[in-house]
């Protein structure tokens, strides 16, 4: 047994509203310099839809991810070195522009430059790649509330025509998406140049700009296609995990600025030894299991132990134990993984939706939240049992269902509870009294540092962390440089202040700085710090 910690996030499907918060602090946060209009570390997708870039579930075109060849060993969809070599400087797996979408500005001069007429001036769209004027026909967020056509939705085409005829009178949900962060990356083992890196401390998969040549065939092998490229720079770029934030204990920038606190961040501990085995099970239905069983539980001696003797620090054990990824992973089973048929083995679950079958048992004059109208409900959901499995169980709808009666058997128990009803537990749940409120705090009432139980870097004292600057702070910073990149030259370095420094100088009692924080002004008086002290003259 070899004991190695993972930083992980869950989803609460349920709580997304679709309102793109995450994905816009991310892109003003990672992705705000030039070459990478286009791309999306956090993107929120409506389902069913296309995706972003489009249509990137159909592996059969783009080969991505891991299959077994025949004597049931992994091998990647995409080819090994020999295919890679053959194909590296004309890759066809790859999406073009067109399948993200050509970045627009508009060309806002021409409204103070147009003559007078008795036509009123317009903006017209540029490309921001030629700065040509563009026809635009695509974006990240096309198919946002199902503005575009769902039938070009691969997954849905695997589905019965019973099935996807039913989707005419379905309820819609959010779907938000970032790096899967996993156990057995493809895009690590698809880079030429070695680039890309799982890190070993906290299992963030990273690529390092100094090594990257640009090759792109990382883009091929990761088949959530969240690896993008700097037509700028040469290099590829994907989510960091906020890997900077995460070191000093602060949640990722999507995870702070979600307006529905959908998102839980925590440590899992699993068995290195057996994650070639869990990832190569010939059917596709057990990788769910198989990736269960995979993590260990760090309340166990023995599992402590091994931890301790693979030099895992106490306090990462400490939060391992605390994690609530854990919780709705592992102990309440209602958190799933996205495309475990992947076999990468993914590290972003998502808790799937139950809100609509309240709404559509009222409907028809039933009692919403009865655990037995619940219960008879969700085989007849308005999102089919179908389409959550083939997203998140590789088809099999048994745990879909599991994690929807859980739901609902903790949503009946409240609403007794807060009525003074006598509570039901249906024993399909499998889950017990306490079990329920403790996922229903989870779920709804958890705190801050209850959500987020993330331990600082490896040797370093909390609070006493300096966390080193990354190659993607600014345009043209260290390691933005390349062969095949537009850039050219190193510009002079600017200062780049670290987030523990920034939140020693917020919270800090002793002031060292001139800065003042007027959020917390009364508006009476002069605020303190805001002037220098007065010196009494002689």
């Amino acid at each position: 047994m070899r004991i190695m910690a993972q930083i992980a996030m869950v989803m609460n499907l349920d709580k997304c509203i679709g309102c793109h918060t995450c994905s816009v602090t991310c892109k003003q946060t990672w992705t705000n310099r030039p070459g990478v209009e286009y791309v999306w570390f956090n993107n929120v997708e409506t389902r069913p839809g296309q995706g972003y870039p489009r249509r990137y579930e159909d592996q059969d075109r783009w080969r991505g991810g891991w299959t077994l060849d025949r004597k049931g060993r992994l091998k990647l969809r995409a080819g090994g070195r020999l295919r890679k070599l053959l194909t590296i400087f004309a890759n066809p797996l790859m999406p073009s522009i067109q399948d993200y979408y050509e970045p627009w500005t508009y060309d806002y001069g021409n409204l103070t430059r147009a003559p007078l007429s008795a036509d009123v001036p317009v903006a017209p769209p540029r490309s921001l790649l030629s700065n040509e004027p563009a026809a635009i026909r695509w974006s990240a967020n096309w198919d946002d509330n199902l503005g575009g056509d769902p039938s070009p939705d691969p997954v849905l085409a695997r589905l019965s025509e019973q099935v996807r005829l039913s989707f005419e009178e379905a309820y819609m949900f959010y779907l938000p998406r970032i790096c899967e962060h996993c156990i057995n990356p493809s895009c690590v083992a698809s880079c030429p140049s070695g680039a890309l890196y799982k890190r070993e401390e906290d299992g963030i998969v990273l690529v390092d700009q100094d090594r990257c040549r640009g090759w792109r065939m990382c883009v091929t092998g990761c088949p959530y296609k969240k690896i993008y490229f700097n037509h700028r720079t040469g290099k590829a770029e994907k989510c960091t995990f906020c890997f900077p934030r995460v070191e000093v204990g602060l949640p990722t920038v999507c995870s702070e600025t979600c307006v529905g606190r959908l998102r839980y961040l925590g440590v899992l501990l699993y068995d290195a030894d057996r994650v070639a085995e869990a990832a190569a099970v010939p059917d596709e239905r057990d990788l769910y299991e198989a990736q269960l069983d995979l993590f260990a539980d760090p309340h166990d001696p023995v599992v402590a132990s091994a931890a301790q003797a693979a030099g895992l620090p106490a306090e990462w054990l400490e939060a391992a134990r605390r994690s609530p990824v854990y919780d709705l992973v592992k102990r309440y089973r209602i958190a799933l993984p996205l495309h475990p048929e992947y076999r990468t083995l993914p590290m972003v679950w998502y808790v799937p939706p139950l809100s609509p079958v309240v709404d559509a048992l009222a409907g028809t004059g039933h009692d919403g939240e009865d655990a037995v109208n619940l219960f008879a409900a969700i085989d007849a959901l308005r999102i089919p049992v179908g389409y959550l499995a083939e997203l998140f169980t590789a088809g099999d709808p048994a745990p879909v269902t599991a994690a929807l009666r859980r739901l609902a058997a903790m949503r009946s128990y409240m609403r007794a509870v807060n009525l003074g009803l006598p509570p039901v537990l249906p024993p399909e749940a499998g889950l017990e009294e306490e079990d329920l409120a403790a996922m229903y705090r989870l779920l709804a009432l958890a705190k801050y540092d209850e959500r987020y139980v993330i331990p600082t870097a490896y040797g370093n004292q909390p609070g006493v962390v300096e966390e080193a600057g990354c190659s993607l702070d600014y345009d043209g910073g260290p390691g933005m440089q390349g062969p095949f990149g537009e850039a050219s030259g190193r510009p002079q370095p600017v200062s780049v202040e670290s987030f523990h420094g920034l939140r020693e100088r917020q919270t800090g009692e002793d002031v060292t700085h001139q800065r003042v924080n007027l959020l917390n002004w009364d508006g009476r008086g002069v605020p303190a710090g805001l002037f220098p002290p007065r010196r009494n003259r002689p």
